[in-house]
């Protein structure tokens, strides 16, 4: 299979007046696999997952929503699971009972991401948002075996252009499953005062660097509490991730 990128290389050589033998040899690919990426003729009917899959598609260089992949993602890193022993792979996104707008987000990104359907499970405190897919593996390159704190977490070329064109959403995502907006009390000289602060805690070490990341993207001020907790607490920088994460409940 051949990423997207390797598509766009092909079209631009034959924009550039390269017939398709050529661009082949240029490119190393084979005549019938150039052939059939730049000639218009009825493709076979994709069924299933596969039909969203862009990662798949010959005919699909990109997402159609990133902004809820973005999201989706930041959900998975903090709170979800990828199956992939069953016979059909199952995403598992994690959401408390107390955030019932919150299962509806996730329930909304898995739809507008790749799935056709999303079942709810009730579990003790939390529902799981699941979706059985065999193409989740393909846009969710992260999953692995054991706990994500125990193993690298490194975002594939394509999954970090779209992170940089939406960190707000991918903030979005990581703050509503591992973070939380709380009012924090301090006391001077007798008087108490109260303002807002962001808190984000993860035990891996590559998930928080990805938060910290897409918070310098947007320019926003943010310091270590702790090896595995971070805060967003100045006034200017709380008022600026206000309009990207918004409410969970």
């Amino acid at each position: 299979m051949h990423p997207p990128e390797m598509r766009a290389r092909v079209r631009a050589l034959r924009a550039q007046g390269l017939n398709i033998r050529s661009v082949a040899r240029a490119l190393s690919l084979p005549y019938t696999t150039v052939w059939h990426w730049c000639v218009d003729r009825p493709q076979p009917a994709v069924l299933g997952s596969a039909a969203r899959c862009f990662r798949c598609r010959w005919d699909q260089e990109q997402l159609s929503d990133p902004a809820a992949y973005a999201y989706l993602l930041g959900l998975y890193l903090g709170d979800g699971h990828l199956v992939t022993t069953a016979r059909v792979p199952v995403l598992r996104i994690y959401c408390s009972d107390s955030w019932p707008n919150l299962i509806d987000l996730c329930e909304r990104a898995m739809k507008e991401v790749l799935a056709s359907s999303v079942q709810r499970v009730q579990k003790k405190g939390c529902v799981g948002v699941q979706s059985y897919g065999k193409h989740w593996p393909c846009l969710l390159p992260q999953h692995g075996p054991g706990k994500k704190h125990e193993r690298p977490i490194v975002l594939a070329d394509w999954q970090r252009q779209i992170l940089k064109a939406h960190p707000g959403s991918f903030l979005r995502g990581l703050f509503h499953s591992d973070g939380c907006r709380v009012s924090n009390r301090v006391t001077v000289r007798g008087k108490e005062y109260v303002y807002p602060r962001y808190m984000f805690t993860n035990e891996s070490t590559d998930i928080m660097e990805l938060c910290q990341w897409a918070l310098d993207l947007l320019d926003i001020a943010w310091k270590m509490n702790r090896r595995n907790c971070l805060s967003v607490a100045r006034r200017g920088a709380v008022a600026a991730l206000d309009r990207h994460v918004g409410p969970k409940s």
